[in-house]
């Protein structure tokens, strides 16, 4: 009888093999934990579809920030619950906005952490468009101050990289010079350069309170059809100068992240958005899955596709585990 002469399984019979030849490795420092901030005084909110994530107050969220330097994670992004909305989204750009309080106080509380804020208006407008409106639909030049004002206020704050996601055009280009003529020339722009327009955004709209009004992005998010033209909106933020670009979702994205990472050869983020969260948070609850695993498989799959840096909700949990 002929046996093979080649066999792989000589490599997996035990954890310490299988440890020894991991072509991916998930570390702490791959990790970026997304915080909501809301306003009020010891506020602690869950997020109904996203068991785990909290609404926190601006002291609470110095708390979180702190156990998240704690265990070693590098980074986090803050995300706004201002008070008001009104249709300019002023709050965003407000010196004493609810992000602009949070950076100073975390930054306070956590010199060593970096600190990345959300620059977009959705959060902010009371029509929860990403822009200034007129005749119904989203205005790309004069959004375009709006987003350079709201980066500066971050900037001035003491936040470490703006990360603007509103998929405007020229953005990247813009906030980059309104930067570099006020003195941030050393602050890096990470773009949200290739941002669907997904179902998978909806727990996070409810965190957040960013529902459309009216209407939907899909005329300025991209098609989730679209591959080309992701490499192309990555080409011009670079050209622009953003200094990481983003995928956005991660798991149904993972050959845009791969695609990306191959041609350009540049730091690539991917957010494990809330939608993916979720449907692991609830299957695992319901015993179908083990949540543990799928979790782990999921960030290792993104890392794998070629992520240099994974936004998460899951960020905290995975520190514990490897960590472990």
């Amino acid at each position: 009888m002929l046996f093979p002469i080649h066999r792989p399984r000589r490599l997996r019979r035990t954890e310490a093999l299988r440890r020894m030849v991991r072509e991916t490795r998930l570390s702490v420092d791959d990790l970026i934990e997304p915080l909501f901030v809301c306003p009020g005084h010891r506020s602690r909110q869950e997020v109904g579809s996203m068991p785990g994530v909290f609404r926190l107050s601006v002291d609470l969220c110095v708390d979180e920030c702190r156990r998240t330097a704690e265990v070693g994670i590098p980074a986090v992004i803050l995300f706004g619950i201002p008070e008001s909305k009104d249709a300019v989204g002023s709050g965003a750009y407000a010196e004493d906005g609810i992000v602009q309080r949070a950076v100073r106080e975390v930054k306070q509380a956590c010199p060593d952490l970096t600190v990345i804020t959300d620059v977009c208006l959705c959060e902010y407008t009371d029509h929860g468009h990403c822009g200034v409106i007129r005749d119904g639909d989203v205005e790309n030049d004069p959004t375009l101050n709006l987003l350079t004002k709201t980066a500066l206020s971050h900037a001035r704050a003491g936040a470490d990289i703006i990360a603007p996601s509103d998929m405007m055009d020229g953005r990247v280009g813009t906030i980059r010079c309104g930067l570099d003529e006020n003195g941030f020339t050393q602050t890096p722009i990470m773009a949200y350069s290739a941002k669907y327009a997904s179902a998978y955004y909806g727990p996070f709209r409810e965190a957040a309170g960013s529902a459309p009004q009216f209407g939907d992005r899909r005329s300025y998010q991209m098609d989730p059809a679209n591959a080309e033209e992701a490499l192309r909106e990555v080409e011009l933020d670079l050209d622009e100068g953003a200094d990481i670009v983003m995928v956005k979702p991660a798991l149904a994205y993972l050959d845009i992240i791969h695609r990306v990472k191959t041609q350009f050869g540049v730091p690539v983020a991917a957010y494990n958005v809330s939608g993916e969260y979720a449907m692991i948070k609830a299957a695992g609850r319901l015993g179908w899955v083990d949540e543990t695993r799928v979790m782990m498989e999921t960030l290792t799959a993104i890392k794998r596709a070629g992520a240099d840096l994974i936004l998460t909700y899951f960020a905290k949990d995975v520190a514990g585990l490897l960590r472990d």
